[in-house]
């Protein structure tokens, strides 16, 4: 079991960058397929990102591709979402989440939530 605390959100222009993190407690941090997903308002939550526990496998909503970038530094036992040319689309709560297994892209496989980091994107 591992525990999930999001840092990093915060107000942007649109066209401007932002870099997420996650840090987990916990020994088995490695073993765990990471995801990033998101929920704007009145909206139900989407998968944005997720990466295998190795660093080795990464997946993107068709939306984020080529702007975001998914990565993990297992030592440190963080995850991060690394966020270019923010849209106003953009703006949502993002929540990090941990999986055993590979990697998904349906929330209902993730076990472990973070409580989520509010990312706005002014036009």
């Amino acid at each position: 079991q591992v525990q999930l605390v999001e840092s990093g959100g915060g107000l942007v222009q649109a066209g401007g960058s932002l870099r997420l993190s996650c840090a987990a407690s916990g020994r088995t941090f490695s073993s765990y397929a990471m995801g990033w997903f998101r929920q704007a308002p009145g909206k139900e939550r989407e998968f944005v990102a997720a990466i295998a526990w190795n660093g080795g496998s990464t997946y993107y909503a068709d939306s984020v591709k080529g702007r975001f970038t998914i990565s993990r530094d297992n030592a440190k036992n963080t995850v991060y979402l690394q966020m270019n040319s923010l849209k106003p689309e953009d703006t949502a709560v993002y929540y990090c989440a941990a999986r055993l297994g590979i990697l998904s892209d349906l929330d209902h496989e993730y076990n472990e939530w973070g409580q989520g980091t509010q990312v706005t994107v002014s036009s």
